[in-house]
């Protein structure tokens, strides 16, 4: 799409009248209302499904020893059609969706599989371009020739209508920079300083996103209950984020501050900050319980309208509620209610749970995701009494660790009605009851092992992704590194050992 013609497109965009457009999805509303009344979001199984982002580095395999090795890459358009992954909010970006599986041995077989031959064909097809894909939560080391802030801020102004040169085509992207929003789109995190008129600091974050489908959507705010619980304690496991590009920092930052003071999951703040400091109320943010479907509905309707949008109906079962999915777009929670399926027959409900970073290896993002999925059969089939922890509880938990990774003091209620504040503690009741479920839907105790292993290591070894950057930065530090070269090493470290391990190994291998 070119400037003028996505301009135009945008423009289109910002003549939608947003009270047609809310009204649009309360009707919409009514329609999923009805069919839950009905029974068609019930299965007769649970489903998991996964998505996960990547971003694009360049090999420099010319100059491999140059300073520019690693530095983040522009993905070109036909590559990412041929690699079958889809375009994210940056040029860098690049996001697979695995196949939603039943959550069973086999299912979690095919999506483990899936992920692995997607990556592989991915990295042959990207590596004669000299690219790499890197799984990881926030990259650090800018394009060759250009800072992170040269990257994030540019932009052009197209009669009117402001357009980020390294955001992709899509149009509600750009739309978010031209509507109603404040002028600004600003990082809050310690020691940061970078603002731009798009979106485009939201570009530094990359995730995995598991989805799980509850075979009665009646069930949902029980499970939804559960998922907030064990935001905090998987976050606390998975942080990877603490450093950003080292030009973002404030001009004359003390980096023994930025250790001191710095997050482990800085991805939470990007998220949060880029889109609450430019929205009238925190659109991204930790959600409070549902108590019914309705009410899990009624919060999407009612949440703040920002990119108002046409949308296309067809024949096909979701296209009878097209708006209410398309709102659900910009309805940003750490945790949030899904209802979709393009057919009657395929319709589901499921909660999709944000909180996790991409990892250093596909053994590492698969071994969170079904931590979650495990926990989520495991505490609701024992009606574990987590899900009597207060609200605020687990609300502050989440921060906690983001704020400090596995140091972070963990409220929890263990399987026998003992309050605790060990994360240790926590942790290890959350993957025992992740393994009881993991049992419960067919996996044997030598797979159970395999995926829950390398969390169980992180806890007693104290480590996790973001815990290792923070030691390689240290050290580099100590040694005598600039702050910049300390933090770029760090990376190329990061990267290195990936390529190493990404499809067969794991983090424990580093």
């Amino acid at each position: 799409m070119t400037e003028s013609s996505l301009a135009a497109a945008v423009r289109d965009v910002l003549a939608v009248d947003p009270e047609s457009y809310r009204t649009d999805a309360a009707t919409d509303a009514d329609f999923v209302l009805s069919e839950l009344s009905d029974g068609t979001f019930d299965n007769h199984q649970s489903i998991l499904g996964l998505e996960y982002e990547f971003y694009a580095v360049s090999e420099n395999r010319w100059n491999p020893g140059d300073d520019g090795a690693y530095g983040l890459a522009r993905v070109p358009r036909r590559l990412l059609e041929l690699i079958g992954f889809e375009k994210e909010l940056g040029l860098h970006n690049a996001e697979m969706t695995a196949t939603p599986q039943p959550f069973n041995a086999d299912g979690v077989r095919a999506i483990e599989s899936e992920v692995r031959s997607q990556l592989t064909a991915a990295l042959d097809c990207t590596a004669p371009e000299g690219l790499r894909l890197v799984s990881d939560g926030l990259w650090t080391i800018p394009p060759t020739g250009e800072t992170a802030r040269e990257y994030l801020t540019d932009s052009v102004d197209d009669d009117g209508v402001r357009i980020a040169t390294n955001m992709t085509d899509a149009v509600r992207y750009h739309a978010m920079a031209n509507g109603n929003l404040a002028d600004t789109f600003r990082v809050e995190a310690p020691h940061v300083d970078i603002a731009a008129e798009t979106l485009m600091p939201e570009s530094l974050i990359t995730s995995i996103q598991p989805h799980y489908q509850m075979q009665q959507a009646m069930d949902l705010p029980r499970c939804f209950t559960y998922a907030l619980r064990l935001a905090g304690p998987l976050l606390a496991l998975g942080v990877n984020a603490p450093f950003f590009p080292p030009d973002l920092y404030e001009d004359g930052v003390d980096p023994d501050e930025v250790l001191a003071e710095g997050w482990h999951e800085n991805r939470i703040a990007v998220f949060e900050s880029v889109l609450n400091t430019a929205t009238e109320t925190d659109k991204v943010a930790f959600p409070e319980d549902i108590d019914t479907l309705e009410a899990a509905i009624r919060r999407v309707v009612d949440d703040e309208v920002i990119v108002p949008m046409d949308v296309d109906r067809s024949d096909r079962f979701h296209d009878n509620f097209a708006t209410l999915r398309r709102k659900h777009g910009t309805f940003w929670r750490w945790v949030r209610p899904v209802f979709g399926g393009p057919s009657r027959s395929a319709a589901n409900a499921r909660i999709e749970f944000r909180p996790l970073p991409a990892q250093p290896t596909v053994r590492d993002s698969m071994a969170l995701t079904v931590a979650f999925a495990g926990a989520m059969e495991g505490l609701t089939r024992t009606e574990h009494p987590v899900g009597d922890l207060p609200w605020d509880a687990a609300r502050d938990n989440f921060y906690a660790a983001m704020r400090n990774g596995l140091e972070a003091d963990i409220e929890w209620i263990l399987a026998d009605g003992t309050e605790t504040s060990d994360s240790t503690a926590a942790i290890t009741d959350l993957l025992d009851h992740a393994a009881e479920g993991l049992r419960a839907v067919g996996l044997t105790d030598e797979a159970v092992d395999a995926y829950l292993q390398p969390l169980m290591w992180r806890v007693d070894n104290e480590l996790t992704p973001a815990g290792w950057k923070r030691k390689q930065v240290r050290q580099r530090l100590n040694d005598g590194e600039g702050f910049e070269e300390a933090i770029h090493g760090m990376q190329r470290t990061y990267i290195q050992q990936q390529s190493e391990t990404l499809i067969d190994g794991d983090f424990r291998d580093w």
